[in-house]
């Protein structure tokens, strides 16, 4: 099938050569309009989750807002001249019509002792926009487009000014994760096509990777883009995008490449693009296939974000293998032997003699001493994915952001120097399906759940309908309930609204912990497991809550998600291969490099060693990296063990000798693997130059597990372990040598 597909680009070349590239328009007006990105994944199915659907459904919405911290380094907070440097530096967002309301130290309902600094020589002015998606209760923001606008349109020559809030933050996230894309490129563009032409010594064939690496990288980004405005998309999706799609892009491309100047050699154009096809092409979609299962495997754990990183991944690699299998074919058609024009005559693209002395001899030294090579080796890559059984996770906070950032500046500031900075908020639902929440024993209850909360260590105050004052009774408080809206002051009656229901009372319990630590994440299981007695039921959400659970989900099917990527990359490779030990050996290769990536993982961005030199701040490893990590990494790390075995097969096919075509075969792909392994990781560690730790972490460890792939792995384990299994190898029962005959790697000649 693949020599034929082979033989038909040959014939249309012309034709599909034009159809690529046209490709190109769709995603440059799919680029021109912005996508909607999500940080804030919610996973489903949880108890915060629901409680967060409870509330969005039975109380109104709160209008988006953000914070401005207006300092000074020698006027008070009181003195007139600091109060008119505010009024001047807001002035702006008071005759803006998308502001509904600026709240004060001195107009609005704001107390001025929680909106002063504790040095006097701060405020905090709160801004809300009329409109737009807004927050619930106290359970972060949106996002909102407005934000940047305004924000831009507020600046002082006597102040400082510094942004707070969800809206700020998850403005400062999506830029600088955008932002990361072009530090990634200032890494990659002068490295990668250097690495190019010595892989090939020529530069029309170092041109020819790039060509699909920019063409998939482009597919992939419409994609994502389209895909944002149909379901929520992480901001992450589009490093996930680059990082991946440019690096499979070359990788295919240089296999695909290298076969044919092998086959040009031997064969006309015709047949040497028709047997390209037929091996590094079919090498090219199994691989392509073990990427995207990986990647589909985000879709198991059932957490949005997650699987929308899957579904755009799996995008790029899709145009990824479908351009090296059309675009770059068509192009080799036209350019023939001319593939490599514009050799440099100091570089030598074939292996060199020494190359393939150094790899066989290194083979051979390896199955002459297996199990010397075998254990220790393995032993070590344990040993270094050690730290790992310590991981610590959790939600991305302002401390994932550059210090520099404005936000996060912010966020430092109104935690050190405000009262009611840096609190967490607890929220509690108590839900009453039955629709008298607001009956005088529930109201009971619900008091006595605001007291007992109150009494809990960590927690500061407590905020809800029966906490409006410290001086009123519970009586009085089952009498505001009982009343009808109408009779009520605006005041109490805009309180209700806010925090009660027909059905729902919301409780939100404040806290000077951090909402990712440890104490906090207690707080929210203390409050689940110890509350007094309720009718109805009792939820728990917030930034805390919605971090412990989705810790707890992914945990959960994490398993499941596991188990579906490794037991479907195995049939695949079962035929791909026509083994049934050799998928087997791949897979535990698999997981050893990739858990010296996650030891690695923990001791740099955890326990914040080369923190100082990359320039983050240690802490809990995001929770959804590691299993991120985990879906990309299985798939690309089987890059090389498809390539590598798809040719000791092949050799194996030709003289039957185990050992000759283990040695064989590293001799011939020693060169070109460490090659297209070098620029792949070269990429990754690109995005290790990123300003962001969540995309610092991946890069980093994805780039690590490549590493210790291409070498450790691939030079001593992989020959060591089929120097053991001899013959065992290549063994499989008569209906699966059948099927392999049928779609395995070889073709008759």
């Amino acid at each position: 099938m693949f020599a034929a597909w082979g033989l038909l680009v040959h014939r249309y070349r012309w034709p599909i050569l034009v159809l690529a590239a046209l490709s190109l328009l769709p995603s440059a007006w799919l680029a021109t309009r912005a996508g909607r990105f999500d940080n804030n994944p919610l996973p489903r199915g949880t108890e915060s989750r629901r409680a967060l659907d409870l509330i969005t459904l039975e109380l109104p919405r709160r209008p988006a807002s953000f914070g401005l911290i207006l300092s000074s380094g020698s006027l008070a907070a009181g003195a007139p001249a600091f109060r008119e440097a505010v009024e001047r530096a807001i002035a702006p967002l008071r005759s803006d019509p998308r502001v509904v309301r600026l709240r004060t130290p001195w107009e609005g309902e704001i107390p001025a002792a929680r909106s002063v600094s504790r040095d006097g020589r701060r405020v905090l002015v709160t801004v809300e926009l009329r409109g737009g998606p807004g927050a619930s209760v106290a359970v972060g923001a949106g996002e909102s487009g407005e934000y940047a606008d305004l924000r831009a349109r507020v600046h002082s020559d006597a102040l400082v000014v510094l942004p707070v809030g969800g809206l700020a933050l998850d403005h400062d996230f999506t830029e600088t994760a955008r932002r990361a894309i072009g530090r990634a490129e200032r890494v990659i563009w002068p490295v990668v096509p250097p690495l190019l032409v010595l892989v090939f010594g020529s530069v029309i064939a170092a041109v020819l990777p790039l060509g699909v690496g920019i063409l998939g990288v482009a597919g992939g980004m419409a994609a994502t883009l389209a895909l944002s405005h149909v379901t929520p998309v992480s901001i992450y999706a589009v490093n996930v995008v680059s990082m991946i799609g440019f690096s499979v892009a070359v990788d295919y491309s240089l296999f695909v490449v290298s076969r044919f100047r092998d086959e040009l050699g031997r064969h006309r154009p015709p047949e040497a693009l028709a047997r390209t096809l037929a091996t590094a092409g079919r090498a090219v979609f199994f691989s392509g296939v073990t990427v995207a299962i990986g990647l589909l495997g985000m879709l198991v754990l059932d957490v949005p974000s997650l699987g929308s990183m899957g579904l755009a991944g799996t995008a790029v690699v899709t145009l990824a293998v479908l351009f090296a299998l059309t675009f770059l074919p068509a192009l080799l058609a036209i350019l023939g032997p001319r593939v490599d024009a514009l050799r440099l005559p100091f570089l030598r693209p074939e292996q060199s003699e020494w190359s393939r002395r150094a790899w066989g001899g290194l083979a051979a030294a390896v199955m002459a001493h297996p199990w010397r090579v075998l254990v220790p080796v393995a032993l070590g890559l344990l040993l270094v994915g050690s730290p790992f059984l310590r991981l610590r996770v959790g939600a991305s906070d302002a401390t994932a952001l550059p210090p520099t950032v404005e936000s996060r500046r912010g966020e430092e500031l109104l935690r050190r120097e405000f009262a009611a900075g840096g609190a967490t908020q607890v929220v509690v639902v108590l839900h009453h399906p039955d629709g008298r929440a607001l009956g005088a024993e529930r109201i009971g209850r619900a008091h006595a759940v605001s007291r007992w909360l109150a009494g809990l260590p960590g927690v500061s105050r407590v905020e809800s309908l029966v906490d409006l004052d410290p001086r009123m009774t519970l009586e009085q408080y089952r009498q505001l309930a009982a009343a009808p809206p109408a009779l009520l002051p605006p005041e109490l009656r805009a309180a209700r609204e806010r925090t009660a229901s027909d059905r729902l009372l919301v409780l939100v319990a404040s806290s000077g912990l951090r909402a990712g630590s440890e104490a906090a994440q207690e707080l929210v299981r203390t409050i689940r497991r110890a509350h007094p007695p309720v009718e109805g039921e009792l939820l728990v959400t917030g930034q805390t809550a919605l971090d412990l659970d989705t810790a707890t989900a992914l945990v959960r099917r994490v398993p499941l998600a596991v188990g579906v990527i490794m037991g479907a990359t195995y049939v695949v490779l079962v035929l791909l291969l026509g083994s049934l030990l050799l998928p087997l050996k791949a897979v535990v290769m698999n997981l050893l490099s990739i858990s010296a990536s996650y030891g690695a993982l923990v001791w740099i961005f955890q326990d914040g060693h080369l923190a100082a030199w990359l320039g983050f701040t240690p802490g809990p490893i995001e929770t959804l990296t590691p299993i991120l990590m985990f879906c990309v990494m299985f798939g690309l790390s089987m890059d090389y063990e498809v390539f590598l075995l798809s040719r000791v097969r092949e050799e194996y096919e030709r003289t039957g000798d185990n050992v000759q075509a283990v040695a064989r075969s590293l001799e011939v792909s020693g060169r070109l693997i460490t090659g297209a392994a070098a620029i792949m990781a070269v990429v990754f560690f690109a995005f290790g130059a990123a300003d962001m730790v969540p995309i610092q972490a991946i890069g980093i460890g994805m780039g690590i597990a490549v590493v210790v792939d291409a070498t450790i792995v691939r030079a001593l384990l992989v020959p060591a372990t089929m120097r053991l299994l001899g013959n065992w190898n290549w063994w499989a029962p008569g209906p699966l040598a059948r099927l392999h005959r049928r779609v395995g790697l070889g073709e008759p000649d």
